[in-house]
């Protein structure tokens, strides 16, 4: 699995709410973030699934990306 870099700003009180929250699980920051977004329900368009993958050819997503 490739893996890519996702860089997000928070306010100290929601990360240090996400740390407490990885080590009361006894997890990562990461997994915790990989488990929400794994959870969100793609809402369908008519009777097709929105595709999650990125428009570009290049496989990076841009949307939601802040660098």
């Amino acid at each position: 699995m490739k893996t890519e870099w996702f860089k997000m700003r928070m306010s100290e009180r929601r990360l240090n709410k996400l740390r407490l929250y990885a080590a009361i699980k006894d997890t990562t920051m990461t997994r915790v973030v990989e488990e929400l977004i794994d959870s969100l329900k793609i809402p369908e368009i008519g009777n097709q699934v929105t595709d999650p993958t990125p428009a570009s050819t290049d496989g990076k997503h841009r949307s939601g990306v802040v660098t």
